[in-house]
């Protein structure tokens, strides 16, 4: 009996259950340009929300974000980078390796009140960079890009304020603190990108804290059955960062969208934009594809980045 109730349960959140309260997603991207070669990334993060969640209220995509859904969230993501380093000065030239292992939890809430529902978020994340020689690790030359492989530990923690100020419509602002400039965001490598997260660390540079701002909304297209969702968000640190995002939901099932993300930091890759396609195959799973092109105006590390991820809903 326990075996068939398992299947049974099994059976339903693959075939068409409208209601989950847990959702866990991963992420693998592939990314090429002219400094680095063969990077990889793979993510992963599991979200528990307090009540379940109804997805039968418009794109399955956006079904938290429509409930107003409270949940605690933790997530893992890991890097591979090489690069060939070269020191014309010195006559030197090495390929150089190193891991990035980025660990995060955070939480979200929606609290109704008279006026309009507030929103809160915390999270914490910690960035861990292992370099795999002596190389890379003592850097030896005093080259900048060396430095960026080299062994390190970092934290970051962030605070967000907002409402919903009208359906589907938030607005938020928030506070972020870095320790260490190559701790990353793990939740905005899942949501956005590995370069886009990147960009955004590098953003805020050596002052160590910025002001974030965001807006987010999903609404129905009317006498369709699709809707659209528009994101805009800002960083500002040691320089500024701003995001525009904007997806189109055929039906509930089945999305397209672009970004365009933009920062002052002259270090990195400056501007990025990006196309995704994301479909439910059932309320329960979904698959999807990205890919991001970036442009380094300063510097030829022009980089471009293709992804698949998938989600499974319980």
């Amino acid at each position: 009996m326990k075996k068939l109730g398992l299947a049974t349960a099994l059976l339903l959140a693959m075939t068409g259950a409208q209601a989950y309260q847990v959702e866990v997603q991963g992420q693998a991207e592939y990314f090429d340009d002219s400094f680095n070669n063969n990077n990889y990334t793979g993510a992963v993060q599991g979200t528990y929300y307090f009540k379940d969640v109804d997805s039968s209220k418009g794109p399955l995509a956006e079904a938290a974000f429509l409930n107003q859904a409270s949940n605690v969230s933790a997530a893992y993501n890991f890097g591979q980078y090489t690069a060939d380093v070269k020191v014309p000065a010195l006559n030197v030239s090495e390929e150089v390796e190193a891991q990035q292992h980025s660990y995060g939890v955070k939480a979200e809430t929606y609290i109704p009140t008279k006026f309009v529902p507030v929103y809160a978020s915390a999270s914490y994340n910690h960035s861990k960079t292992d370099a795999k020689n002596n190389f890379t690790a003592s850097n030896p030359y005093g080259n900048a890009n060396v430095a960026k492989l080299g062994d390190g530990n970092g934290d970051r923690y962030a605070l967000e304020l907002g409402a919903v100020i009208a359906p589907n419509f938030l607005v938020a602002v928030g506070y972020t603190s870095v320790a260490d400039q190559f701790a990353f965001d793990t939740f905005n490598t899942l949501s956005n990108n590995s370069v886009v997260s990147a960009l955004e660390t590098g953003t805020i540079g050596d002052d160590q804290d910025a002001i974030t701002a965001r807006t987010k909304y999903v609404g129905a297209i009317d006498n369709t059955n699709m809707s659209i969702g528009f994101e805009a968000g800002l960083v500002y640190g040691e320089d500024t960062l701003y995001q525009l995002k904007s997806d189109l939901y055929f039906t509930p099932k089945l999305s397209a969208g672009v970004s365009y993300t933009e920062s002052s930091f002259a270090q990195t890759p400056s501007t990025a934009w990006g196309v995704n396609v994301n479909y439910f195959v059932t309320p329960a799973i979904a698959v999807g594809a990205n890919y991001v092109n970036a442009n380094a105006e300063n510097s030829s590390r022009d980089t471009q980045v293709a992804g698949v991820n998938a989600k499974f809903r319980f």
